[in-house]
């Protein structure tokens, strides 16, 4: 009777929870791959370089962290699979072994039970219940193995499908570099006096300080402003795909509390101007890093700092969504990918960008202009 309690426990085992099929969505950002490829193609020979590139880049990071979740997520489904097999090793093997040495009995001697025909009928029984468990069960252990077949396939092929892709957005980063550098048409409201931009540099201790001193070095400049963005404060987007790490006032590993908030980002990630603005300053600052400082209206300053390519010229006037630079670091390889993917302990955002917003000269908290709540 041992073996019959047996079979039934296997055949009646709560299967997992229902969850969304992650080769599926490996499949997705494999599509969503192939389209950021042929986006590029289309990109070459756009009339506007910049901007269609630049769409190029995001596509090709936005496929590539959905194909590393869809890793991520098969690994973890894989791995799931294989641990409950293992766990099962035992009892299967027992209830293997017990039915061939059923098997090898003669069938007269399995139809008669000591017990006379009442213990019999109880077997028949039994063997009739158990039947159609253990055919359930089989058909269970075989769709696992067959999905285990087609999470492996899976991520074999990821590897090629992400090499190609970061060799292509690797292409489209240095064909959009090339084509801010060719770019002869945008607006320019001031010309930078680099003189007087040197004594400011050398003269500030602060970034406050340094701030107060922008429309000092501004020859030419334009009167007026850009237009009114208040409307759009809380909604404009954030610059860069990433994560809040820290946010405004919060201290940092080395202690430190600044009003900005700090963005962890993933190697040679594309940084943008949320809005239309005007480039206020561009380089190294302090210690900050690199820095873009945009002047989106007059009395708004949006600073970026901490970028490895800063792109356009101090004066111009850029386009709502024009790349302003990349974040440094090296891509992971996709081979690099593939073995990481079941930990994604979150390691792979190695960069930060810092973003401190400023009225009128006072620091304000980021979150009040960006939608800081969503993680890329």
């Amino acid at each position: 009777m041992r073996w019959a309690a047996l079979a039934i426990t296997l055949a009646c085992a709560a299967p997992a929870a229902a969850q969304s099929d992650p080769a599926e969505a490996a499949r997705a950002a494999a599509r969503q791959l192939d389209d950021a490829s042929a986006a590029l193609e289309d990109a070459r020979g756009a009339r506007n370089r910049v901007k269609a590139l630049t769409r190029t880049v995001r596509a090709f990071e936005t496929g590539l962290q959905a194909m590393r979740e869809g890793l991520r997520r098969a690994a973890i489904r894989e791995e799931g699979l294989r641990r409950d097999l293992r766990a099962r090793e035992d009892e299967i093997a027992r209830l293997l072994g017990v039915l061939q040495t059923m098997s090898r009995a003669p069938a007269p001697v399995l139809l008669l039970h000591p017990d006379g025909p009442v213990g019999t009928a109880r077997s028949g029984m039994i063997l009739a219940e158990v039947t159609p468990a253990l055919n359930a069960r089989a058909d269970t252990l075989r769709e696992t193995l067959d999905e285990l077949a087609v999470l492996r396939a899976l991520q074999q092929n990821a590897s090629d499908q992400l090499r190609d892709g970061l060799t292509q957005v690797q292409e489209a980063r240095a064909a959009l570099s090339q084509a801010i550098a060719d770019r002869e048409d945008l607006p320019r409201r001031f010309t930078a006096d680099p003189v007087r931009t040197a004594l400011l540099i050398a003269g500030s201790e602060t970034l406050e300080g340094f701030a107060s001193g922008l429309s000092q070095i501004a020859v030419n400049e334009a009167p007026g402003s850009l237009p009114d963005i208040s409307k759009r404060r809380g909604e404009l987007p954030m610059p860069v795909q990433g994560r809040v790490l820290h946010r405004a006032g919060e201290a940092d590993a080395a202690g430190i509390r600044r009003p900005g908030i700090v963005v962890a980002t993933r190697p040679r990630a594309l940084v943008t101007t949320p809005a239309a603005a005007t480039v206020r300053y561009r380089g190294p600052l302090l210690d900050y890093g690199n820095v873009i400082i945009l002047e989106p209206q007059a009395g708004l300053l949006f600073v970026f700092a901490g970028l490895d390519e800063v792109y356009g010229n101090t004066g111009e006037v850029l386009p709502g969504g024009s790349p302003v630079g990349l974040m440094g670091g090296q891509s992971p390889s996709g081979d690099a990918i593939v073995s990481e993917a079941p930990q994604a302990t979150g390691a792979e955002r190695s960069q930060t960008l810092y973003i401190e917003v400023r009225e009128d000269n006072s620091p304000v908290d980021p979150g009040d202009w960006f939608k800081t709540d969503k993680d890329d």
